[in-house]
């Protein structure tokens, strides 16, 4: 019988990482190494990671207040840190559903954190892998009404796929599962910015044993991911110009991203 799910606090990894940037305190030494390694000659990363996590707010505000949205489908939750799906989204609607995926360890032992939503709403946990879409949407559809829109949140997991098409075809069935109304919310990692020195923090990052590997890919890579659907303005842009708040400092980073809509 298995004990659980096993946690190798010796590698450094993804979520932990991120955890790490954004200020979080669920990280192990291998973890901060790692991260202070690529911080070291590339501190922007830290940038990178707050400014995607800026984005998401002011997408799943937007979807709530603008759009009318109050399902969503975040894959590749990652570790709970302030502001996470369900509070932006139940602050603005306290009957939001939220579904959360991952399959990392650590985010499963820390599930019962997300699980906290209002008593109006619904907050559910999948431990699947993005790489599972009919797993996914299938256990979805307990929390999930699939006949009313849903946003798809897909904010920095899919440059853990290393095969573009593979990358683009999860997307696409994920997305073909959606009825009209619902909306992708999906950012990526680039080197539009900082060219050569977003290549090396990469390269850092995949050769010191930083686990998932990380994918680089362009601003013209991301379009496709975004096929079929209307991308509402400003377009696929640096996630710190998709409708900043007028106190937010203006800083472009290499983290692509975008909100479309599925007519």
């Amino acid at each position: 019988m298995s004990d659980g799910p096993r946690i190798d606090s010796n590698a450094p990894h993804s979520a932990r990482i991120w955890n790490y940037w954004l200020g979080g305190k669920d990280f192990y030494l291998a973890d901060k190494a790692m991260g202070d390694r690529i911080m070291e000659f590339f501190p922007e990363i830290v940038e990178n990671a707050r400014g995607n996590r800026h984005f998401l707010c002011r997408a799943i505000r937007y979807l709530v207040e603008g759009a009318g949205i109050s399902q969503f489908l975040d894959i590749g939750t990652g570790l709970p840190t302030a502001d996470n799906t369900h509070e932006v989204a139940q602050r603005a609607d306290p009957a939001a559903r939220i579904v959360y995926v991952d399959n990392d360890p650590l985010v499963l032992l820390h599930a019962q954190a997300l699980l906290t939503g209002t008593p109006e709403g619904r907050t559910a946990y999948l431990d699947a892998d993005v790489e599972e879409p009919e797993k996914i949407l299938r256990e979805a559809a307990a929390t999930l009404d699939f006949d009313r829109p849903i946003a798809l949140v897909m904010v920095g997991i899919m440059q853990f796929v290393k095969d573009l098409d593979r990358a683009y075809a999860i997307v696409r069935r994920l997305v073909d599962a959606l009825p009209p109304g619902s909306h992708l919310v999906l950012t990526h990692p680039t080197n539009a910015v900082r060219g050569a020195r977003m290549d090396e923090a990469v390269r850092q990052w995949n050769e010191g044993g930083g686990s998932p590997e990380l994918t680089l890919r362009t601003v013209a890579e991301l379009e496709p991911f975004f096929a079929g659907l209307d991308l509402l303005a400003p377009g696929l842009v640096s996630t710190a110009d998709w409708r900043p708040d007028l106190a937010d400092e203006p800083l472009e980073v290499d983290d692509h991203g975008a909100v479309a809509i599925k007519r």
